[in-house]
């Protein structure tokens, strides 16, 4: 073990015990200590599934990218594991960046992520690297980098090269990679590799052109449903409508990948996430075949504004099952969440005007679904509530919108803090589902046709959750509590 990691691991063990579960998020993963942004090597292995992410231990502010590690049984309740790699390799000198996982057939778990070397401000080398582990600990690969500048299609760029995703087809490994292309604008490349030391460039699989950002990171390339399904994080993307926010967003393409081209036709595109805090998600399959996706549920213009006294900086956003119905993607939490829930409300055609509560329904770790009808104009559903703070979701039925305002959640009225974005009822109906936690607030909207994430830093003691209406809205509402640990246990 370089004396590098072990210094991350020796932080770790110092001062995760020192962190009282009450001040950690209850059931979304944290780094515990430190800074956390990109989900990596989200990946089933020995029969457990285990998530990376970009990390720096020893501050709550971007660093040296290390990978930190935590493992789960269920996608709910996750077990933190030592910091699996630090940068202390000529290949990862300034960094080891995000990338993905796969389990191999002789036992061995193999990581494959960016490798970062740094000769001056503006001029860097990114390529990919190996390293190979048993579940815990990991030895990178003495041959690194194993894919470098030299298998780039003509006027890629070796300093925008990033962020592999592996995955196994027959005999083949195949891994797809964000890369800049010569008119500046993001690409995503598909290699393959027999032993996942030798690659060959194989194809472009999609390109920005110019269109939906620029430098387009994070790539996923999966089958969903007889669909090929592909999903980046662009950059400098340029707000269009309600349906991509501005700077850092998440685009999600759906097609059919030319058997012959190895590119993907674009038959249906959309955002991934409506909300502020989402970017660089990543999926696998689970043991049953489910694709599962996870997403750090942050917002790089808000990276400033955690509470000073909390001791960690960034989350990941609850598992999400991954479908695609009438060519949009679908996402909803996991089932495994319905396990924790507890203290079952159950009310129906409960009539709202006037702001009012509803016996029961409160609280910071919840899950309430909402099923909304009626002769209304608009209604209004206020969390994290208290005299001075609260999240307000607005529909307004006119122009068919949802509208989540944190303004009073914390955060400092300079930074964005709305978002509105399109929804359509189904035979009248609006179906809205809230899972909170001490920190965030996620939505879903008829039954996952679309998500929204926030994270929330209003006090712990705001708990209330009010109700109104313009006109008279018709309400049925199904409530839980969530109780993830079983021994008092956050992470």
């Amino acid at each position: 073990m370089s004396d590098a990691l072990q210094k991350a691991r020796d932080y770790e063990a110092a001062h995760l015990p020192e962190i009282p579960a009450a001040v950690l998020p209850v059931y979304h993963v944290t780094g515990g200590v430190g800074w956390i942004n990109d989900p990596n090597g989200f990946s089933r292995y020995q029969g457990e599934y285990h998530l990376f992410y970009q990390y720096h231990p020893y501050s709550k502010q971007w660093g040296p990218m290390h990978w930190g590690h935590v493992k789960s049984k269920d996608l709910i309740r996750w077990e933190r594991l030592p910091a699996a790699m630090a940068p202390d390799t000529e290949a990862d000198r300034d960094g080891c960046f995000s990338g993905s996982a796969i389990e191999l057939e002789d036992g061995r778990h193999a990581l494959i992520y960016t490798g970062v070397r740094k000769f001056s401000d503006t001029d860097e080398v990114q390529t990919q690297c190996l390293a190979f582990g048993d579940g815990v600990n990991y030895e990178k690969y003495e041959g690194n980098p194993v894919i470098d500048g030299s298998l780039l299609p003509e006027g890629g760029s070796r300093r925008d090269f990033r962020d592999p995703k592996i995955w196994r087809e027959g005999d083949s490994f195949f891994a797809v990679a964000g890369d800049r292309a010569a008119d500046g604008t993001g690409t995503i490349l598909l290699f393959e590799s027999k032993d996942l030391i030798h690659w060959e460039f194989r194809s472009v699989v999609a390109a920005s052109k110019g269109r939906y950002g620029r430098m387009w990171e994070c790539p996923d390339l999966f089958r969903l449903d007889g669909n090929h399904v592909l999903i980046t994080s662009p950059q400098e993307m340029v707000e269009s409508g309600l349906d991509f926010i501005e700077g850092n967003s998440t685009l999600c393409l759906i097609g059919t990948l030319n058997p012959y081209t190895l590119a993907l036709s674009e038959e249906w595109l959309q955002t991934i996430d409506y909300g502020l805090d989402f970017y660089a998600p990543q999926t696998m399959l689970t043991e049953d075949g489910r694709r599962v996706m996870i997403g750090w549920m942050q917002y790089w213009g808000s990276v400033d504004a955690a509470p000073e006294e909390l001791p960690f900086f960034g989350q990941m956003t609850v598992p999400r099952e991954l479908r695609v119905k009438n060519g949009r993607l679908i996402q909803n939490p996991v089932r495994e969440l319905e396990r924790y829930r507890r203290n079952r409300k159950r009310m129906e055609c409960e009539l709202i005007t006037d702001e009012t509560s509803l016996p029961g329904i409160s609280g910071r770790c919840l899950d309430l679904t909402l099923t909304l009808r009626g002769d209304y104009r608009s209604f209004r559903l206020c969390a994290v509530k208290d005299s001075e703070h609260e999240t307000v979701i607005r529909y307004d039925r006119k122009w068919s919108t949802i509208t989540v305002d944190r303004l009073k959640s914390g955060f400092a009225p300079e930074i964005r803090n709305v978002r509105s974005f399109r929804v359509q009822e189904r035979g009248g109906l609006l179906k809205l589902r809230l899972l909170l936690d001490r920190y965030s607030l996620e939505l879903f909207v008829n039954d996952g046709e679309q998500a929204a994430s926030f994270t929330v830093y209003t006090p712990q003691s705001a708990g209330d959750i009010t109700f109104a209406a313009e006109g008279t809205a018709v309400l049925d509402v199904d409530f839980y509590e969530l109780e993830v640990s079983e021994d008092g246990k956050a992470l």
